[in-house]
């Protein structure tokens, strides 16, 4: 593990939980943080590739352990916590990065095509199902919420402890297809405001990183045929970005730090920061 930091604030001592934590930009996250110091909870559905990512970090020196947790399951949840508070103590740091769209929610087609509509292979906004819905919405909102539920306890007594949730663009300008995802991340970021005011006397800061576009593995059957070409959606996400890329997940760490390091960001919250390439400045004209 070898990660070249923006700057590098000093985590020494804190105990830092990153949900989503083996995702593309949840990985990274985690590195960053244990390079500064931190001693980093890892959590991720998968406990194999949560392992994976501590003896990685591990190797480079640092301090991690990873676990198993289903964001959704708040005994799952309460058992990481368990697991953390015997192992490292109590948390200063959470970052909620779980979430995640689904084919059960996604629309095949940006606009209700008439001449499609009904037909077995064609999936309309009326065939996407209840649970379909719920579980997205619930992966990247309730996840949120409950993870904050459990582990913000520990911080009220610590002052300087932070909350950092991982909103999107899709909370400025709903995208196409992706109905519940875009609600779910509008109503984290309207969340997040809410958090930051309701822990504001308690010294425990809150705020967001909204990504632009980054290819990951949960979005990659939009932006990539299957023979590695990019689909039409991904030109018109290229066209309506100024600086005509998809982000790096590196880039995200800068913007990262700043808002975990209370030393440079002591007096902001309540805030939620796009990291975009100038997606939500730009008109398309």
């Amino acid at each position: 593990m070898k990660m070249k930091l923006p700057f590098k604030p000093d985590f020494t001592g804190k105990v830092a939980v990153v949900t989503g934590g083996t995702g593309v930009l949840g990985s990274d996250f985690a590195r960053a943080l244990a390079a500064c110091g931190a001693k980093v909870a890892i959590l991720g559905r998968s406990e194999e590739k949560a392992k994976r990512l501590e003896e990685e970090i591990k190797n480079a020196g640092h301090t991690a352990i990873g676990i198993s947790c289903n964001v959704l399951d708040r005994a799952s949840l309460e058992n990481a916590h368990r697991i953390i508070s015997e192992n490292f103590g109590k948390v200063d740091i959470l970052i909620n990065g779980a979430g995640g769209n689904s084919p059960e929610a996604t629309t095949d087609a940006e606009f209700f095509d008439y001449e499609k509509f009904g037909l077995p292979d064609h999936k309309s906004f009326f065939d996407i199902t209840t649970e379909g819905f719920e579980y997205v919405f619930g992966l990247n909102m309730t996840g949120t919420v409950l993870a904050s539920q459990v582990f913000a306890k520990d911080m009220l007594d610590k002052p300087g402890s932070v909350i950092l949730n991982v909103s999107s663009m899709n909370a400025f300008t709903p995208l196409t297809k992706i109905p519940a995802y875009s609600a779910a991340k509008a109503a984290l970021s309207n969340f997040t405001r809410w958090l930051a005011v309701h822990f504001a006397k308690t010294g425990i800061r809150v705020n967001a990183i909204a990504p632009g576009f980054f290819s990951t593995a949960q979005n990659a059957a939009l932006l990539w045929n299957p023979d590695g070409t990019p689909t039409a959606r991904t030109q018109k996400i290229l066209n309506q970005t100024p600086m005509g890329r998809f982000g790096e997940p590196e880039e995200l760490i800068g913007t990262l730090l700043w808002l975990l390091d209370n030393e440079s960001s002591g007096f902001v919250t309540g805030i939620v920061v796009p990291v975009d390439g100038g997606f939500s400045a730009y008109s398309g004209v």
